[in-house]
């Protein structure tokens, strides 16, 4: 199981993948906001969505597991 964190603290703007999609290696999978800039997170590899671990306004710190892949 492949793993997308958050490379910064911030607040979960957006989410822009479902369980089940299919990601490839660059895209983005959630827009985090931090000092008034929208951050987008992206998947270093490709994979199937299996899990979204957090929802739109939620806080998350540097490290913490946004998106599992299988």
């Amino acid at each position: 199981m492949k793993q997308v964190t958050a490379s910064m603290a911030g607040t979960v703007w957006n989410i822009a993948v479902s369980e089940g999609d299919q990601v490839t290696a660059g895209q983005s999978v959630v827009v985090l906001e931090s000092m008034k800039m929208e951050i987008p997170i992206e998947a270093e590899t490709a994979g199937k969505v299996e899990e979204i671990k957090v929802a739109v306004g939620d806080f998350v710190n540097e490290g913490d597991v946004l998106v599992t892949l299988a």
